[in-house]
């Protein structure tokens, strides 16, 4: 099932239409619960990777090489790798889209899923090749950073397939440069 089919599922079980103003603030209350899985994440050491694999989602901290040269940019990513170089890799940093765009984003990738169980192994088994080929992705443009090995400022934070769906509306992005507002307003025109 779908994030956002969940998501409306959980709605109509508290009898709260979406456009509501309570559907709000029960999504608001939702948001800050997940808030404390934060530290929570942060402290399970069994998660903690100083290597990453393809089609996982990480979170990590990030100082980037050309950061004086940027708009602005995100110091505690979250991150899908989709392709390795010699000196880094390619990902896509969920964290350039507001959270409904962002969950639309990781339902329409999960049909690149290796597994429907969405266990310790499930990945997103995509290349950036395969995302331009795919209209439905095309938010995944924003999203799309190169990220520095000799960049990265933390062990990589390894988010289990079953905690995606948490881990996107965590209110955890850390932007430098811009307020998360304007880095979503930028994001959204540059794929619609």
């Amino acid at each position: 099932m779908a994030l956002i089919d969940r998501l409306q599922k959980e709605l109509q079980k508290q009898n709260l239409a979406i456009s509501s103003n309570k559907a709000r603030q029960w999504i608001k209350n939702k948001v800050k619960d997940l808030q404390n899985l934060k530290s929570t994440l942060q402290r399970d050491l069994k998660r903690k990777r100083t290597t990453f694999d393809l089609g996982d989602m990480y979170f990590f901290s990030y100082n980037p090489k050309l950061k004086d040269s940027l708009p602005f940019y995100d110091i505690f990513p979250l991150v899908i790798p989709i392709e390795t170089y010699s000196d880094g890799f390619l990902g896509l940093n969920l964290h350039y889209l507001a959270p409904v765009p962002r969950a639309k984003l990781l339902d329409a990738l999960s049909e690149f899923a290796t597994n429907k169980k969405y266990d310790e192994k499930t990945r997103i088994a995509v290349s950036y090749q395969m995302l331009k080929g795919l209209s439905s992705t095309d938010a995944f443009r924003p999203c799309l950073k190169r990220y520095l090995s000799q960049n990265i400022r933390s062990r990589f934070l390894r988010i289990n397939a079953d905690e995606w769906d948490i881990a996107i509306f965590l209110p955890v992005e850390s932007f430098m440069g811009a307020t998360k507002q304007k880095v979503f307003l930028d994001s959204r025109k540059k794929y619609q």
